[in-house]
């Protein structure tokens, strides 16, 4: 692995949808998720990580030291008691000193040196460990782990329409429901759609925290490569045109920092070219990024 951050950067991420879900709300019928007073459109920090998890799953595999904790269908505990088998720490043996009561010391929980032994051990082998942070005390404990790398939830920029559609599946899925039908044989739905929306979101990357968990450069270019490519990797028809328009990354040369985040990301600014008629494509906005006495010691990086 490569050595572990100096630097303080902060992000902004520019994506948009069209013709699509961005991220369904569970609460609201999978509707798109939409600030109730404002109208605009959002998706969730954990939808975002999400695809960052996945992004490395595709690029990476399972292989240690990229592996992903939090994935699909997995069982959170046994990948931490796996950490205290590599270790050779059985924790099927209750401790001598137990006592009656005490829960800090009950047979298959790591306990004093052990916890942070295995949280060590985690961060190692699991790659969004090191990076979102992870709370690994719900079983054999791991402790938790505060990670470098946070995001906010994306905003569009501006008002959202959600639109429903009918569909017909020209199928059913169960000969009662053939039978019923006569022979027709359809099955009627509905999905609701964003005709275009362009979201923003912004992030973090702490120096400090990434020398605990041991988040390093590589890491980092590989964070910056998914956050540029993830929705390549992640199409559906739900979902529509999802791509990545722009990251906007400040590095500070210091670990702490040379300015306050939010005085950086107000030197972006986006805006729509015609207000006369909807926007229905990332054309329709201008961009424009002032680097003009930028802090000292503060660099502007675009990708892609």
């Amino acid at each position: 692995m490569s050595n572990a951050l100096k630097n303080r950067y902060d992000f902004i991420l520019v994506f948009d949808v069209q013709d699509g879900n961005p991220n369904g709300d569970p609460d609201a019928g999978n509707l798109p998720r939409v600030d109730a007073e404002s109208g605009q459109g959002i998706v969730t920090d954990v939808c975002l990580k999400r695809k960052v998890r996945n992004y490395v799953q595709v690029v990476k595999g399972s292989q240690r030291p990229y592996d992903v904790f939090v994935k699909e269908k997995a069982v959170l505990n046994d990948s931490i008691g796996g950490a205290y088998a590599t270790l050779g720490i059985d924790l099927e043996k209750a401790p001598t000193d137990k006592k009656d009561g005490d829960k800090r010391n009950r047979e298959g929980v790591g306990q004093g040196g052990e916890v942070a032994k295995a949280r060590e051990k985690m961060c190692e082998s699991y790659f969004d460990i090191r990076t979102f942070g992870a709370v690994m005390s719900t079983g054999p404990n791991a402790g938790q782990v505060r990670g470098p790398v946070q995001m906010t939830f994306g905003r569009s920029v501006d008002q959202i329409v959600s639109l429903e559609h009918s569909i017909t599946r020209m199928a059913v899925a169960t000969r009662e429901e053939a039978e019923k039908q006569g022979g027709d044989n359809r099955t009627m739905g509905r999905k609701n759609t964003v005709p275009y929306g362009l979201y923003v979101a912004h992030g973090f990357v702490s120096a400090h925290l990434a020398n605990q968990t041991g988040f390093c450069d590589e890491d980092l270019n590989l964070l910056w490569k998914a956050l540029c490519e993830m929705f390549e990797h992640d199409r559906s028809a739900a979902r529509g045109l999802m791509s990545t328009r722009k990251l906007i990354v400040f590095k500070h040369d210091s670990a702490l920092g040379n300015a306050p985040a939010h005085a950086l990301f107000e030197r972006v600014k986006i805006a729509r070219k015609d207000d006369s008629k909807p926007a229905r494509a990332f054309s329709d906005y201008s961009m424009t990024i002032d680097t003009s006495s930028l802090p000292k010691g503060v660099t502007v990086i675009e990708m892609p």
